[in-house]
């Protein structure tokens, strides 16, 4: 019987060897290594405070006591954001992705970076609104303010668009749709092509998608949706969307 237990044993270790672990052993590493996946890096600047909230002082910013914009939760749940503070060839090394959220103007220095990088290969979304509605707890005239009236023409008209506002349209939310993208908008505005830069418009001119070098700029003509007080029902998965729409690749945006 001594023999036979040890035959046992030693099929049982042979068979081990060619079989491997239980199943189980294998799976669990590699639900860990999903879970720890890194998330993919997005440089964020703009007037909208996405990144640090609105708040009186400085030290609330630093201290976490400012509000807190439900964008930024948002969008870390696929990306790190990387706040800058000026565009340049240095901020913009090593970043595939940008979000500029109302920016302020851009110097000369800043426009020939960002054409620059975009045309190098980097995926743009740029929320440029020529009359802001959200409300701030900041008055006219004071720089913690969004930008109340986005001053982009440069940059715009060397990528061939205009940026047109109708004065006459009727105050209020109401929601633009291009397939199945729904945002929510306010007082928008309305792109026009100026040039033959590869752009290409769509829900009534307030989206823009331009296809640049080897990069692609995906633009809205409104900021509504980015309101940090009274966020639209909307709002959330319509940046979702659009961050998918701006950061998938050339084949989606260009239609390529």
């Amino acid at each position: 019987m001594p023999s036979l237990h040890k035959a046992i044993k030693a099929a049982l270790a042979t068979a081990l060897l060619f079989l491997g672990p239980p199943a189980v052993a294998q799976v669990e590493p590699q639900t860990q290594a999903q879970a720890q996946q890194p998330r993919a890096p997005l440089g964020l600047m703009g007037t909208i405070p996405i990144y640090w909230g609105e708040a009186e002082q400085f030290g609330d910013l630093i201290g976490g006591a400012a509000e807190a914009h439900w964008a930024r939760a948002e969008l870390e749940r696929e990306y790190e954001l990387r706040p800058i503070a000026y565009l340049d060839e240095a901020a913009l090394a090593g970043l595939d992705r940008l979000l500029l959220a109302q920016p302020r103007p851009l110097s000369g220095e800043e426009n020939v970076a960002l054409d620059a990088w975009v045309r190098g290969g980097g995926q743009l979304l740029l929320f440029a609104d020529p009359m802001m509605t959200g409300h701030s707890e900041f008055g006219l005239g004071d720089r913690r303010r969004p930008q109340d009236v986005v001053l982009l023409s440069p940059i715009l008209n060397h990528w061939g668009l205009a940026l047109q506002f109708a004065d006459d349209q009727p105050l209020g939310t109401r929601v633009a749709r291009d397939g199945d993208l729904a945002v929510p908008v306010n007082l928008p505005g309305q792109f026009t092509l100026a040039g033959d830069e590869g752009c290409a418009l769509s829900a009534e001119g307030l989206l823009a998608r331009c296809a640049l070098g080897r990069g692609h700029a995906t633009i809205l003509a409104d900021a509504a949706m980015l309101d940090l007080h009274e966020p639209s029902p909307l709002a959330g998965p319509a940046l979702g969307r659009l961050a998918q729409l701006a950061f998938a690749g050339s084949g989606e945006i260009a239609g390529e």
